[in-house]
C-alpha cells in the first residue's frame, strides 16, 4: 500500500483527468445551440457531437483497463491524457460537423484510458475501508468541473467562439502528462489478456443500437433501415453474450457477475447516467431556446444544478463507508426522478428561471448522492487484482448509459417537438424529461439490490514505484 505522499499525488492527478473529461461534457452541452447555428447541424449531428465521444469512450474502457494492466496503469493513463488533449486540439480547429464528430470520437479513445485507469489507480492506492472517502474526494473534483463547465462554456461562447471550449484541455494535458509519469507509482497485472472478439462484438452491437435510436428520430421506428440495424445490434450483443460464456479470457469474467455489488451497481450506474446525460443534453438548450437566455446566462444558471456535486458527493462517499452504498444510491436516484417529474409537469415556453431553480437544486442533490456510491459499490465488491477490470466495466456501463439515455430521449423529443419555436421545443422537452425520470426511477429500484454494506477486499496488487 502506498504512503501518504504518493496517495496525495494519486488523488490530485487522477482527479485532473476526471476534471478534463467532465468539464468537456458540460462545456459542449452549453455550446450545443451555438454549434447548431454555426455549423448548420441537424438534430442527429448535434446528438453525435455528444454520442461520438460517449460511444467511443464506452466500448474502449474495458480494453483500456487490460492495456493498462499489461503495460502499466500510470503510463497508459498519461498516454490517455495526451491523446485527449491532442483530440481536443482537433475539435478546436474543426470547421464542420463531420470533423467535429470525428475528433470527438478520438477524444473518447483518450478518455477511455483516463477514466478507467484513473479510477483503478485511485482505488488501488487506498485500503478498502477508506475507498469510499477517496472516491468521494475524487468525485468532488469532478463536481467542480461539472459545476464550472456550463459557466465556462457560457463565458467562452459569449465572449470568444465555441471552438475555444476545447482549447482548455490542451494546457491541462501538457502539465499533467509529465507529472503523472514522475509522481504516480506504476501498477501492472502481467497476466491480463484482452478478449478481442468480445470487445469487437460489444462495440459493434452498441454502435448498431445507438445508430438505430439516432435514425429513428428522423426515419421512424418502422423504417426498414431502423428495423434492420436494430436487429443487427441485438444479434451482435447476443453473440457477445454467447462468446463470453466460452471465452478463455472473457471481457467480463463470470465470477464478477455473481457478485451483487458488481452486477447491481453497474446496472444502477447505467440508469443513473442515462437519466443524467439526458438532462445534460436538454437543460442548457431549454434555458437558451425555450427561455431566451444567452449562453452566459444559461451557464451561470445551470450552476444551481451542477454545483450541488461539490458539496454532496464527498459527504455521500464518506457516509457510504459507514452505512453502505444501498440507501444513498436508491434515495438519490428517487430524488432525481421526482425532481425531473416536477420539472416536466411544470415547464412552459418562455417560462422564468425560478420555474427551473427548484428542480435543478433538488435533482442535483439526488444525483450527487448516487454517482459516487455507484462507483464505490462496484470497485469495493472485487479483489484488488480485479479493480482495473471492475472500474473499466463500471465506466463502460456509465458511458453506455449516457449514450442510451441521450439517444432515447432525443428520439422521444423528435417525435413530439423540435426547434421550430420555443413552444415546439417545450412540447418535445416535456416527454423527453419524463422518459429520463423513468430511467432514474428504475435505477433507484436497482439500487435496492446492492448489498447492505460494501465487502472488505483482500489486497493483491502491489504498486511498484516507477
Amino acid at each position: 500500500m502506498l504512503d501518504a505522499r504518493h496517495r496525495r499525488w494519486v488523488i490530485v492527478l487522477t482527479s485532473i483527468g476526471s476534471f478534463m473529461a467532465a468539464i468537456d461534457t458540460l462545456v459542449v452541452a452549453t455550446a450545443i445551440p451555438t454549434i447548431r447555428g454555426d455549423l448548420h447541424a441537424s438534430l442527429p449531428q448535434l446528438e453525435w457531437t455528444v454520442n461520438a465521444y460517449n460511444l467511443s469512450l464506452a466500448v474502449l474502457l474495458v480494453p483500456a483497463a487490460v492495456l493498462g494492466d499489461r503495460l502499466g496503469r500510470a503510463r497508459c493513463y498519461a498516454a490517455g491524457i495526451g491523446l485527449f488533449a491532442l483530440a481536443s486540439l482537433g475539435c478546436a480547429v474543426a470547421d464542420g460537423a463531420g470533423v467535429l464528430i470525428a475528433m470527438r470520437a478520438f477524444q473518447g479513445a483518450g478518455g477511455a484510458l483516463v477514466l478507467t485507469l484513473g479510477l483503478a489507480l485511485l482505488t488501488g492506492a487506498f485500503p478498502a475501508e477508506r475507498r469510499g472517502q477517496a472516491v468521494g474526494l475524487y468525485s468532488a473534483v469532478t463536481g467542480i468541473a461539472v459545476a464550472c463547465g456550463p459557466l465556462l462554456g457560457g463565458l467562452v461562447v459569449g465572449g470568444l467562439d465555441w471552438h475555444w471550449i476545447f482549447w482548455v484541455n490542451v494546457p491541462i494535458g501538457l502539465v499533467a502528462v509529465p507529472l503523472v509519469l514522475r509522481y504516480v507509482p506504476e501498477v501492472r497485472v502481467p497476466d491480463s489478456t484482452l478478449d478481442v472478439p468480445g470487445a469487437a462484438l460489444l462495440g459493434a452491437g452498441c454502435f448498431a443500437l445507438v445508430w438505430a435510436l439516432v435514425r429513428s428520430a428522423t426515419e421512424g421506428w418502422s423504417a426498414p433501415e431502423v428495423l434492420g440495424i436494430t436487429g443487427t445490434g441485438v444479434v451482435l450483443l447476443g453473440s457477445f453474450a454467447a462468446w463470453e460464456r466460452r471465452a478463455a479470457h472473457p471481457l467480463i469474467p463470470a465470477a464478477l457477475l455473481t457478485r451483487r455489488g458488481f452486477s447491481a451497481g453497474n446496472v444502477a450506474a447505467f440508469l443513473t447516467l442515462a437519466s443524467l446525460f439526458s438532462a445534460v443534453f436538454f437543460y442548457g438548450q431549454l434555458l437558451q431556446f425555450g427561455y431566451g437566455d444567452s449562453a452566459l446566462e444559461a451557464g451561470a444558471r445551470l450552476m444551481a444544478w451542477t454545483g450541488t456535486f461539490i458539496v454532496v458527493a464527498p459527504f455521500a462517499g464518506a457516509l457510504a463507508d459507514r452505512i453502505g452504498e444501498r440507501p444513498l444510491l436508491a434515495t438519490g436516484l428517487a430524488i432525481q426522478s421526482l425532481a425531473m417529474l416536477w420539472f416536466a409537469t411544470t415547464v412552459t415556453a418562455g417560462g422564468d428561471y425560478l420555474d427551473a431553480l427548484g428542480p435543478f437544486v433538488v435533482g442535483g442533490i439526488g444525483v450527487s448522492m448516487a454517482v459516487p456510491c455507484g462507483q464505490s459499490a462496484v470497485v469495493g465488491s472485487v479483489e484488488d487484482r480485479d479493480v482495473g477490470t471492475a472500474s473499466g466495466v463500471n465506466a463502460t456501463m456509465r458511458e453506455l448509459g449516457g449514450v442510451f439515455g441521450v439517444a432515447l430521449t432525443v428520439a422521444v423529443f423528435g417525435a413530439y417537438g423540435g426547434y421550430g419555436s420555443p413552444q415546439d421545443f417545450v412540447d418535445g422537452f416535456r416527454p423527453a424529461l419524463l422518459t429520463a425520470a423513468g430511467l432514474s426511477a428504475l435505477g433507484a429500484l436497482t439500487g435496492l439490490a446492492l448489498p447492505a454494506r460494501r465487502r472488505s477486499v483482500v489486497p493483491a496488487v502491489v504498486a511498484v514505484a516507477s
